[in-house]
């Protein structure tokens, strides 16, 4: 493939649209052209973003809604007639009735209990939706702030990392674009550097290559970034070296 061609691929290998052969050979000139590689990190930080600018947040009214319809949508008894069948059986008299007292308080019991089961999933599912909603729009908020400024740098097998802050703000967001997946039972953790003391900045999602990170905690302070690879579940100090180190920018 001439020189010229390879000029031309920044954008679909951006977008992770070449073929393998295609790929392999960008690579390698990717390596030597300083011009294709800003492009590519550019190319790259705009997808990032465009990505957020099509995600969909639900509604705050989702979670009413949920909640709502757990308290009212009836029970389906289980095994459909078997509840019939069962009453057609039983002796009359006294034996009946202490039959079916016990039965319904078992019952009352047990209805009561996967009542208050699925209610108190729906809660902790509506906070939990509440809260990612919440993340989401400060993320969109930090990547649209006026004041926000960026820096980007090429990670290891042709990655990329672009550091967005917004010092107004006091937040920033990782974009992250083409990263090979952690080794099993291992996570990507983003660190603050503050000035020699690692602080933790929150986990990437191991099954994504290329996604959008709200970093825990102020900026204030912070004289970079850094990622190490570390056990599932994170750290509470660095246990590897980084593999990828951005200084905040300018």
């Amino acid at each position: 493939m001439r020189t010229e061609d390879l000029h031309s691929l920044t954008g679909a290998y951006a977008l992770h649209a070449l073929s393998d052969d295609e790929r392999d050979a960008f690579e390698r000139h990717l390596a030597h052209c300083a011009a294709c590689e800003q492009e590519t990190q550019e190319f790259a930080a705009a997808t990032a973003r465009l990505g957020l600018a099509a995600t969909v947040v639900p509604g705050p009214a989702l979670r009413d809604r949920v909640l709502h319809r757990v308290a009212t949508v009836r029970q389906v008894p289980p095994g459909g007639g078997t509840a019939e069948k069962a009453r057609r059986a039983v002796p009359r008299g006294r034996g009946l009735a202490r039959w079916a007292l016990a039965a319904c308080v078992a019952a009352a019991a047990g209805l009561g209990g996967t009542a208050v089961w699925q209610y108190e999933r729906a809660q902790d599912a509506g906070q939990r939706a509440a809260q990612a909603e919440r993340r989401a729009e400060t993320l969109a908020g930090v990547l649209a702030a006026p004041d926000a400024e960026s820096r980007t740098a090429r990670l290891a097998d042709g990655a990329s990392g672009t550091l967005v802050v917004s010092q107004r703000q006091d937040r920033a967001v990782f974009l992250a674009s083409g990263m090979a997946e952690p080794p099993s039972g291992k996570v990507y953790q983003l660190w603050f550097d503050d000035h020699g003391t690692m602080r933790s900045a929150g986990l990437m999602d191991a099954g994504s290559t290329s996604q959008a990170v709200l970093m825990d905690g102020a900026v204030d302070g912070a004289a970079g970034v850094g990622i190490t690879v570390e056990p599932a579940g994170g750290s509470k100090q660095p246990t590897s070296d980084p593999i990828a180190l951005l200084s905040m920018p300018a």
